[in-house]
């Protein structure tokens, strides 16, 4: 860690009972030369009141509002004078030595920008974490999975995955990322506010050469759900707006068109599947995303004219054809070319 001055940004929204939780294993393994900062996204519960009793050695950055995560980590990071950001999630529990296997990956690769430690599951421990497992991918029509989590199918870890490797993208609940990199790729989107803002971050990082990686020899551990709960309608609408908006901000132009009639003909059948379960909140968050994304288009298409790509790590299969229609249920059963997850 000599010669990256890194700084670890956990970023709050009303978690008192979080910090409380987790900060204290997190001042417990974090070396004493990385900095652990707190940026707090406007809360209105007492969590600023016990950062100053119990961490009052934690610095804290006090945001006006709630600006989410991409907008809350855009503004926190610019008071934050660091070589490497690892942005922490508040719901993650670390482990001892879990920031040296990544720092040093980072450190030894001058051309990767961001990676990520493996994330298990708190409740679960033998298991992977939904939010990035052993390492994030994105298939062609912009569904997001890993390295030990196909949709809601999560393996058990048993060493599958511990391998190094390039994934498309690096989990938000836990990444670190070279500040330079992050600030020269222009930070998170903001109007994201929150949910793929990573992923979309990920693809501009590649599009301007550089790799994302995995770091299996260090290990965390997430709550998940902490923010909005899996069946939230808000969290459908996010995910979907979100991930709607990142294709239409990165894909080349001879692609978009055509793959996103057939993202949306697959949205379609999210809608039905909605409708029969009874998730009418659901079913119309996901015609609210497509409207978004509809009203936003020439914007996005516009403001993205740099160099857009199909990066190697992207996976050229329709993963929801794998997952519902070929019962492929683990990442093991996927094919991948040497191309898409280089050494």
């Amino acid at each position: 860690m000599d010669n990256l001055k890194t700084a670890v940004v956990v970023l709050n929204w009303n978690g008192r009972h979080l910090l409380e939780r987790f900060l204290p294993d997190l001042v417990r393994y974090t070396p004493q030369e990385v900095e652990i900062v707190v940026a707090d996204n406007a809360s209105t519960d007492d969590s600023l009141p016990f950062l100053a009793s119990h961490f009052p050695d934690i610095r804290v950055i006090s945001l006006s509002e709630n600006y989410g995560y991409a907008g809350g980590y855009n503004r926190a990071l610019k008071e934050v004078d660091a070589d490497l950001y690892v942005l922490l999630n508040s719901d993650i529990s670390v482990t001892e030595n879990w920031l040296d296997p990544c720092i040093r990956k980072l450190q030894e690769s001058p051309e990767m920008a961001a990676c990520q430690p493996k994330i298990r599951s708190l409740e679960k421990p033998d298991h992977f974490e939904y939010a990035g497992a052993s390492g994030g991918f994105l298939d062609y029509l912009g569904f997001p999975f890993c390295r030990g989590r196909i949709f809601d199918h999560v393996e058990k870890d048993t060493g599958q995955y511990d391998d190094e490797t390039d994934v498309f993208w690096a989990s938000g609940a836990a990444l670190f990322i070279k500040s330079a990199m992050f600030r020269e790729a222009g930070g998170f989107e903001e109007s994201f506010f929150a949910h793929m803002e990573e992923i979309d971050l990920c693809w501009r990082l590649q599009n301007k050469g550089y790799r994302i990686g995995v770091c299996p020899g260090s290990v965390v551990y997430h709550l998940g759900g902490a923010s909005l709960p899996a069946s939230s309608p808000r969290k459908t609408f996010l995910n979907f707006r979100n991930s709607l908006w990142m294709l239409a901000r990165n894909l080349p132009a001879r692609n978009f068109y055509p793959w996103l009639l057939m993202r949306l003909m697959l949205d379609e059948a999210a809608l039905a599947r909605f409708l029969l379960q009874g998730r009418f909140g659901s079913f119309f968050a996901v015609i609210r995303a497509q409207l978004a994304m509809w009203m936003k288009l020439p914007e996005l298409r516009r403001k993205s004219r740099g160099t857009r790509s199909l990066p190697a790590s992207m996976y050229r299969k329709s993963i929801v054809a794998d997952f519902y229609l070929r019962g492929k249920k683990r990442f093991s059963d996927l094919f991948f070319s040497t191309s898409s997850a280089r050494r």
